[in-house]
């Protein structure tokens, strides 16, 4: 048994090599090259470009203030891509229940609303990273007289603009159907809605 072990130490080691060039470098190269040819926007961040500079990424929400604009969900960072983090706070932290209850006046108050009208949920509370880039529809839809009133539009062409641009469910089925605040907003700024 001990005569063998030099040889069995080479065989191992030129094992341990082979796998390792295989499924360290030859695996993550091909890949790589795959998803960089199947799937290029979104191996590259999904990255928004107008007049060939970056404005965004549809992965990635930002924070939109103007009345002309769709706003986004709620982020416990302020948007800061460098800093990634939720509010950690419960669903019996008074803190939270406080900036829920303000984010909801602040939605009616924007948008028209009573004070009692029901106000989309993903209005007012964030996902955990903070960087949420989508609102559901109902909640694009409530916006659309706000957004029509501030750009001079007919509230109809919105709504069909917000109508175009819904995705659906992941494989039809999971999560629910969206709409992603920026697209919607650089379409206004092209002018898609009228």
């Amino acid at each position: 048994m001990l005569k063998s072990l030099p040889s069995e130490m080479v065989q191992a080691i030129r094992l341990t090599l082979v796998f390792a060039v295989v499924t360290g470098l030859v695996y993550g190269v091909g890949m790589t090259g795959i998803i960089q040819v199947l799937f290029h926007d979104q191996a590259n961040g999904s990255l928004i470009m107008k007049n060939g500079q970056i404005v965004g990424s549809t992965l990635i929400g930002q924070q939109f203030s103007a009345d002309k604009y769709f706003q986004g969900r709620y982020s416990a960072n302020g948007y800061d891509a460098g800093n990634s983090y939720g509010s950690n706070l419960g669903p019996s932290s008074q803190a939270l229940i406080d900036r829920v209850a303000s984010s909801a006046r602040t939605f009616r108050q924007a948008n028209g609303m009573g004070p009692n009208d029901q106000v989309p949920v993903d209005v007012v509370t964030g996902d955990f990273s903070g960087f949420d880039p989508n609102i559901t529809e109902a909640s694009a839809l409530l916006e659309v007289n706000r957004v029509a009133q501030a750009r001079s539009l007919d509230p109809s062409k919105l709504r069909a603009l917000i109508e175009k641009h819904v995705h659906g469910r992941i494989l039809w089925i999971f999560g629910e159907q969206y709409v992603n605040v920026l697209e919607v907003n650089l379409a206004l700024d092209n002018g898609e809605a009228g």
